[in-house]
């Protein structure tokens, strides 16, 4: 384990209350990181999508009837602890795969990658893919693809980075005027491409960063489940599979109480405790 107090901890918050579904946050992220796509997109096992909004429902008939949208990025995982051991990191045998403890996010590493796909089956999140085929553009679209991200060839795995080429841009104006980087110099794709502001990125150490101060991690260890660190003091936002300890860095927030009962999986009686661990809460569900 690796300390560093002057380290980032980049994550993000999506508001599901405010997410309208509208896919905007999907076509900027494959616009923004040369994502490739297929003529035919209708057979999703072999798709690439770093960035994908899945549907929810309560599962009630009309007319009581809610539906909700949840964006689903790599989730940036900590690992047990907190520690930097993520899933995919762990099992890759080829380090292709790496934790940035100066920025907590997880990266890629294509020129390593053989594509044993260790990763995709570590990833409890399904937020990672396999390059099936060579990336092939419709005639003329190269020209508009980014000159910051590097298309992915054939036989390697590949995922979300938070945008980090957007941090590298930012990290190197920031040091020639001999400054640190302002909160909204470095900002994902989806974040900005979003309709309804639905996205909040920022660094989950600063406790300036507007993320921060809506999630309010809390650094402790959870009572009962040391393996869970960061959990949310706000009892309006949640993490996706958290009793895991993948500690992840994308935190989610709703008001209706059946939406973030539906971020685990949890057995009879399980509920109860989970939601009243950071105080009584008020049924919206």
């Amino acid at each position: 384990m690796i300390h560093n107090t002057k380290a980032h901890k980049f994550g993000m918050l999506i508001d599901l209350d405010k997410c309208t579904g509208c896919g905007s946050c999907m076509v900027s992220c494959m616009a923004e990181n040369n994502v490739p796509f297929k003529e035919d997109e209708s057979r999703k096992k072999d798709s690439i999508t770093w960035m994908r909004v899945y549907k929810l429902t309560n599962g009630k008939s009309f007319p009581d009837t809610e539906v909700v949208y949840m964006p689903r990025p790599c989730q940036h995982c900590s690992g047990i602890g907190d520690h930097g051991h993520s899933p995919c990191v762990s099992v890759c045998p080829a380090t292709a795969t790496d934790y940035g403890y100066d920025t907590g996010i997880v990266s890629q590493i294509y020129t390593r990658c053989f594509g044993c796909r260790y990763c995709m089956g570590a990833c409890p999140y399904h937020a990672r893919y396999f390059n099936w085929w060579d990336p092939k553009w419709p005639e003329g679209m190269e020209n508009y693809l980014s000159p910051n991200v590097s298309p992915r060839m054939r036989g390697v795995v590949e995922k979300c980075s938070f945008c980090y080429h957007r941090y590298q841009l930012a990290k190197d104006k920031a040091y020639a005027e001999e400054r640190e980087i302002e909160e909204m110099e470095y900002q994902t794709a989806c974040t900005t491409a979003c309709p309804a502001g639905a996205i909040t990125f920022g660094d989950l150490n600063n406790p300036a960063h507007k993320v921060t101060q809506i999630v309010k991690p809390d650094p402790h260890p959870v009572p009962g489940n040391p393996k869970v660190v960061g959990k949310s003091r706000n009892p309006k936002v949640f993490r996706l599979l958290e009793r895991l300890g993948t500690n992840t860095k994308v935190y989610y927030m709703s008001e209706r109480e059946w939406v973030r009962k539906a971020g685990d999986n949890y057995l009879d009686g399980e509920w109860d405790k989970v939601k009243n661990h950071h105080g009584a809460e008020t049924s919206h569900g």
